[in-house]
């Protein structure tokens, strides 16, 4: 089951393009926040509200919450498999890859003044998994708390609220986020198995 997170301007054209497609898998389309752990809340609370009608008088299931971001249009079953396997496992996991780079520390000048040991360093990905209780009470304990800085993705709202390991789930190098024009050139690439020369 897919709920979809957008924009306000854009749940209508949402709607009428899973209607018009017949998408069986999306049963709701809801409105994203300012941030993106208010978009991912957003979400989850759709969620929570689904998994409850659902289970209304009934034993209840583990369920697994898949986030994913729309930026990342290169996610391949094999990943999504990979992430499902791990999350039963560890309760936690996200989609990522060994940095290739050599990565470093800078201050306000731009001066470096670290440079980490590069093979414990992963470039996160989506989709990031979690067991369903475990991320929407984590996501609860942060909008209790006043100073949501600096939280960038879910696995990070896990370890603080929850004091969760999170498993990092050997991803693929090709499922890239499209932010820049130069992205969206390699993601057409990626999409369309164009060979580059």
């Amino acid at each position: 089951r897919i709920v979809v997170v957008t924009s306000a301007d854009y749940i209508g054209y949402m709607e009428k393009i899973i209607r018009s497609q017949g998408y069986k898998k999306i049963i709701a389309v809801v409105e994203g926040g300012r941030e993106r752990y208010d978009s991912v809340y957003s979400g989850l609370n759709c969620i929570r509200e689904k998994v409850n009608e659902a289970q209304q008088g009934r034993q209840k299931d583990k369920n697994y919450v898949f986030i994913h971001d729309g930026a990342r249009p290169c996610v391949t079953d094999s990943i999504i498999n990979a992430c499902m396997h791990d999350v039963k496992i560890y309760n936690a996991c996200v989609a990522a890859v060994p940095v290739k780079d050599t990565i470093k520390v800078v201050d306000a000048e731009g001066i470096a003044v670290n440079t980490p040991d590069r093979s414990t360093l992963w470039q996160i990905q989506t989709p990031q998994v979690f067991e369903s209780e475990l991320i929407l009470e984590a996501y609860d304990k942060l909008y209790c708390d006043i100073d949501k800085k600096g939280i960038t993705d879910d696995a990070m709202v896990a370890e603080k609220y929850m004091n969760t390991k999170v498993k990092m789930t050997l991803s693929e190098y090709t499922n890239i986020k499209a932010t820049t024009p130069e992205d969206i050139l390699i993601t057409e690439v990626f999409l369309t198995g164009k060979k580059i020369l």
